[in-house]
């Protein structure tokens, strides 16, 4: 079992690398790798796509790297690999981004990324640390975490869903923001669960274990 944690020049991987090795070893859930190869894209058996910065900076990167994001669209849509996007990884899952100027997203989870405005302007922008998800569907990687948990959060734009039942969990912000989607074998989780402590670990390790 070989997990492809995808590297296109848009963030810093070390702390995502280091929490998704130690679960996969004591979920006894095979080996984890950082990778800008397309070879190793293609034969992972679930594929994880962080992304730090800005939406249309962090889609050029990724449509920047041919190979990877062919490899990535081949092994999601065509062989239904487990795929996970973490924060702008996630955002990158939708049909839009607005964030400085109109850019297409890879239209996994219909819905537009748009910049957090909270009804309650005391609330600052980014949304920047711990907040309690609230599960609104279930799914295997909320295994052993309830409403209420803490994850943590570091963002601006925020992903509103065209479909309700593909937003699995919700923050509240001054209103609702996203925090996690998910159809098929798609998942994103707005926040970052490799800084999210046990929550965060448990949810990367129920990842890292489920089967569609």
């Amino acid at each position: 079992m070989l997990t492809a944690i995808i590297d296109y020049e848009s963030g810093n991987l070390h702390s995502a690398e280091k929490a998704f090795q130690r679960m996969a070893r004591e979920m006894d859930a095979g080996d984890v790798v950082v990778t800008s190869d397309a070879d190793v894209v293609a034969r992972a058996d679930r594929l994880v796509l962080p992304g730090d910065g800005a939406f249309p900076a962090c889609a050029a990167e990724l449509r920047g790297h041919k190979g990877i994001y062919d490899a990535m669209v081949e092994a999601v849509e065509h062989k239904g690999r487990p795929f996970l996007g973490i924060c702008v990884g996630m955002q990158l899952m939708a049909s839009t981004g607005h964030e400085y100027t109109k850019t297409p997203g890879i239209g996994w989870v219909g819905g537009d990324v748009v910049r957090i405005d909270p009804a309650d302007k005391t609330l600052k922008v980014p949304h920047m640390g711990w907040n309690d998800l609230v599960i609104d569907h279930g799914h295997p990687v909320f295994a052993g975490v309830k409403t209420g948990d803490h994850v943590y959060f570091v963002h601006s734009y925020q992903f509103q869903v065209a479909d309700a039942t593909e937003r699995l969990a919700h923050v509240d912000y001054g209103g609702d923001v996203t925090a996690v989607i998910g159809r098929d074998t798609m998942l994103g989780m707005q926040f970052h669960p490799e800084k999210s402590q046990d929550v965060g670990l448990r949810m990367i390790g129920n990842f890292l274990t489920w089967t569609p």
